[in-house]
Order: C-alpha cells, then structure tokens, then sequence
C-alpha cells in the first residue's frame, strides 16, 4: 500500500510540476501572443481605467481626461485640439493613436518602466503607473500665429531654433479636433469616416508627413553648393548663363520669370530668383557635389524622428544633366518636407549647423520628476563657416531688395528665400507658394528662429512673387511672434516673455 501511495504522490508531483511549467510558458513565452490577441480586453480595460498623462506647451496642458463611467473609463480631451494636432495626434479607444500621442505612449499611458520606482521590476510586471508628461518645445504664440496665418488653406509652417533645433511651431492646416475620434461608440465611427474621405485631408500632417517640390526656395542649396565648391567665388561676379539656357543635350529651353537674368551676377539671381543660373550652376557643380550638398542638409535621410517620424525628402542621386538642372531650381522630383525647408534655413542662420529638430523637451512623471530630457544634437555640418556668412547675407538681400520684401520686420534682421513650385501635369496644377527664413533681434547675437511655409493652393502668377505674396507673410507673423524670447535662456519657449511689437 505503502508503495501505491508512493507512485500516486509522485504522479501527482508531475502534474503539479508540469502545470506549474505550462502556466510559466503561458505568462512567459507566450504572453505577448494573448496581449495581442484582438478578444483580450484587459489591457485596454487597464489602460483606460486611469487618467492618461498630459501634453504640455509652455507649462500649460494642451489635453485632458474624461471620466465616462464606461467599462474603458477615461477618454482623452484635447483643449485647441485644432491648433495643437499636428504636434499631438490623436488617442482614441478605437483607432489607436498617432504622433506624440503615439511615439510617448508609454510615458503618458504609464506602461513605462522610467516610471516605475523599481524600473526592471515594473518591466517585467506591466504594472501602471499614473501617466506621465511630455513637456513639448512649441511656443504657443508663434503656433497661433502660423494657424492664424495659413487660415482655411491647405499648406504647412514649420518654425526652429537654430542654435539647438528645437521645433517651435509645427502647423498643418485645414486641422480637425482629435477629440473626436476619442471614444469607442457610433459618432466616433462617423467622424473616422468623414475625416478620412474628406478631399482635404484634415488629418494629414503636411508639416512631416507631405513632401513637396521646393522650386526656388531650393536654390539657397544650389548657391551652397557652388559657393563650397569653388565654382562661384565672388557673389557679385557675372556668371556667363545664357536667357534662356538650353538644358544639356536637349531642345527644350529654360526661361526666367524677371528681366536682367543674363550673366547675372549669383547676387542678382539669387535676389531675383533667376532660374536660368541657378540651372547652369548646378549642372557646373555637378551630380556629386550638388546630392552631397542635399544629403549634408538632410535630403535622403530616412528614419529621422522628432520623435515622431518624418517624411524623407528627396534629391535623385542618379540623373542626367538636364534632370539635374531642373533638380538644382527645386523641380524634376526634389520633394522636401517644410520641416526639411525649415532645416535649411536654420542651417544658413546657424552657420552651416545642421541640427536635429525635436519636438519633446523633457517627460516627467505624474508628479513632475524628470524622467527624460532631449539634448540638442548635430546632423551634420552642410558648409564651411564663409560660405554660410554669404549665404546670410545673399537672403538678407532677398529680404532687403528683393522678391521677400514682405516678410521685413522693422528693427530685426531677416533673411529669405520665396519659391513658387509648379506641378502636374504639364505644370497645370496651381503652383505651391513657398517662403522660408530666418530673423533675429538686435539684442540677440545670433538668428532666433527660423521658418517654412508652405501654401497648397496658390492661386497666384506663376513666379517667385507668389511665394512672396502669399507665404512671407506668414511667415513674417510667426517670427515676429517668435522675436524677443532669446535662444541665450535655458529652455527656449518654456515662459512668457515680452515680444517685440508687431509690425503694422
């Protein structure tokens, strides 16, 4: 009997090994198959049971929660949800969740483990923690401005620091209020439905996430590009570019939209956006010198963030002369974010810095511990220190005398560069109206901000004046509003500061 009970007491000692050793399987190695499995509702019953985390710009919180007493509790409130989109996304019950939203979920949801006091511990428990924050790099006045700008058209602005790259507005209009995709219940499903078939495009973040071709505005690459090269010394020398110029090998002439272009000086033409010699430059510097030059200011990298992810602006790497003479007037296929545009401006206000722009200044815990904190970076450095000072000085004249004369702010330095990009078939479409720039101060002694514009729906005469008319206007408003609040501070855009007073 004795030996029977024996056996049975080790049979069971198995079954109780071999349950313990399945249910060690299930928690361990198949735990991320259940949590993913789209029936299990109990992460998401957790993660709506408690207040997510804040967004915050300028120490002031741009969401909020709401307490719906439903089986997913909380669900997300968004104050200016219409200004502030392009920088948080949206954080819906249904649909998930997109931009800062997204890419800091952990730290708002507090599934992260810097949250934990215990971090491995709280990794390998999953246990919540109260929701985080993420204290952003916008300065609400200039992002006003930009959204106040650009009104009901289709188009984009992107504002930086130049000395640290931090990302000051970030604006994509026509916008829409992500709290609207918030809960889980039939109106939320019409929204989705509306938003996404409206011809528009409310939730495309045309800031990051549209490429466009530059047109003009691309020729402060180009004149880098030669400048660096060797193959403009002098700025005001003539340049011997016909009007109009034969593109290589071809038939088809190029033709500028301003008089004096022929053997205009790199001064003129810059000044006056002379399509003909910035052509002719580019094919003289050549393929490798002209890509190098884009790459240097970011054209070509992937898997930039911010920490959201960014489009990939483009500059063909393998084309014939005549693609490359369109290329170096921003045409053929050169397409650029404006946050792209934008880093080619803050590059020239920089002296030829390229810094990597970010959007997240620090994430704390709920009780507001820093958990996080963004340093500045450089990406890369697109020229040398002399060729930046004539790039500076050549937009000053844009400004000055030229076709960005809209864009002057009385007592500040400003820089510029108007484009017009056409596109469609045959050029048919309405050109998109570019302007980007740089100003700074007098009491600052470096360039403060600099920005892009983009506007989609540029129902102007088809040349540089567009993008003077149209954009450096916006353009203008938002670095005024940006003016006064010096890079010299610790924190940029973090407290209120008296700006200059706005031009009439």
């Amino acid at each position: 009997m004795t030996r029977q009970i024996r056996w049975a007491a080790a049979f069971c000692l198995l079954l109780t090994g071999l349950l313990l050793l399945n249910a060690a399987r299930i928690q361990l190695v198949q735990s991320a198959t259940y949590d993913d499995n789209p029936a299990n509702r109990r992460q998401d019953i957790a993660r709506y049971g408690q207040p997510r985390g804040d967004i915050f710009v300028d120490g002031r919180p741009v969401t909020g929660n709401k307490d719906t007493g439903e089986q997913l509790r909380f669900e997300r409130t968004y104050k200016n949800g219409p200004l502030y989109a392009p920088v948080t996304g949206y954080a819906s019950q249904v649909y998930g969740s997109t931009l800062l939203e997204s890419s800091e979920d952990r730290i708002l949801a507090g599934t992260s483990p810097l949250l934990s006091p215990l971090p491995l511990v709280g990794d390998l428990t999953r246990d919540l923690q109260p929701g985080g924050r993420v204290h952003t790099t916008i300065v609400p006045q200039m992002q006003r401005a930009a959204f106040e700008g650009l009104g009901g058209r289709q188009g984009a602005v992107a504002a930086l620091e130049p000395s640290t790259g931090r990302i000051l507005a970030l604006v994509s209009t026509p916008s829409y209020d992500p709290e609207l995709l918030s809960g889980n219940g039939v109106l939320e499903a019409r929204n989705w439905s509306r938003l996404n078939s409206a011809a528009s495009k409310p939730m495309l973040n045309r800031a990051i996430r549209q490429t466009y071709p530059p047109g003009s505005a691309f020729k402060v690459v180009t004149a880098a590009a030669a400048l660096d090269s060797g193959v403009i010394g002098d700025v005001d020398a003539p340049t011997d570019s016909p009007d109009p110029y034969q593109l290589p090998s071809t038939s088809t002439s190029l033709g500028n939209e301003v008089e004096g272009c022929e053997d205009a000086s790199l001064r003129y033409a810059f000044t006056w956006s002379c399509n003909t010699v910035f052509a002719r430059l580019g094919v003289e510097v050549g393929l490798g010198s002209m890509a190098g030059t884009a790459e240097r200011f970011g054209f070509n990298t992937r898997g930039l963030r911010i920490p959201s992810p960014v489009a990939t602006s483009n500059f063909d790497t393998s084309m014939d002369q005549p693609q490359l003479a369109l290329s170096s007037i921003g045409q053929y296929d050169t397409t650029a974010t404006p946050l792209q545009m934008a880093m080619v401006a803050s590059a020239v206000a920089s002296g030829g810095d390229v810094r990597a722009p970010f959007l997240v200044d620090r994430t704390t815990d709920g009780s507001g511990d820093t958990v996080g904190q963004t340093r500045p970076r450089s990406l890369n450095r697109a020229f040398n220190p002399r060729t930046a000072a004539l790039l500076r000085e050549l937009m000053v004249g844009v400004v000055e005398e030229g076709t960005g004369k809209n864009a002057a702010i009385p007592g500040a330095l400003v820089g510029g560069k108007t484009g017009t990009a056409q596109h469609g078939y045959g050029n048919t479409g309405l050109p998109y109206a570019w302007f980007i720039s740089w100003a700074q101060s007098p009491s600052a002694g470096v360039p403060e901000v600099a920005v892009a514009v983009v506007v989609e729906d540029a129902s102007a005469v088809r040349d540089d004046i567009s993008g003077g008319g149209i954009a450096a206007p916006i353009a203008r408003a938002v670095m005024e509003a940006g003016l006064g609040r010096g890079s010299a501070s610790p924190g940029f855009g973090q407290g209120p500061r008296r700006a200059q007073p706005s031009a009439p």
